[in-house]
């Protein structure tokens, strides 16, 4: 696959995967397709790596979707563990205990 399919498979499994996880997210559309791209990456490597099978066949294939997804929905949760926790301690500094 190319680098548009890619983009675009990144941009869809990212909003996807936002969709099936909502809350509010720091980051835009950049962000999203980022989290998409390397979703599907991650997707493809664990398709491989557990069921042994070629998860990333072509834009057309439900595997590659699957695949990019799940990946998404990883990273996406390991994101938001990651923004939260830096968004957290500031938040707590700036509040007055009464």
């Amino acid at each position: 696959m190319g680098i548009i399919a890619w983009i675009v498979i990144g941009l869809l499994a990212g909003a996807i995967a936002k969709a099936l996880m909502p809350g509010k997210d720091p980051g835009g559309i950049i962000v999203t397709m980022l989290i998409g791209i390397a979703g599907g990456l991650l997707g493809g490597f664990l398709g491989k790596v557990l069921f042994g099978v070629d998860s990333i066949d072509g834009f057309f294939e439900l595997s590659t979707w699957i695949a990019a997804i799940v990946g998404s929905v990883i990273l996406l949760a390991l994101y938001r563990l990651v923004t939260n926790r830096g968004h957290g301690r500031g938040h707590r500094r700036g509040h007055v205990h009464a």
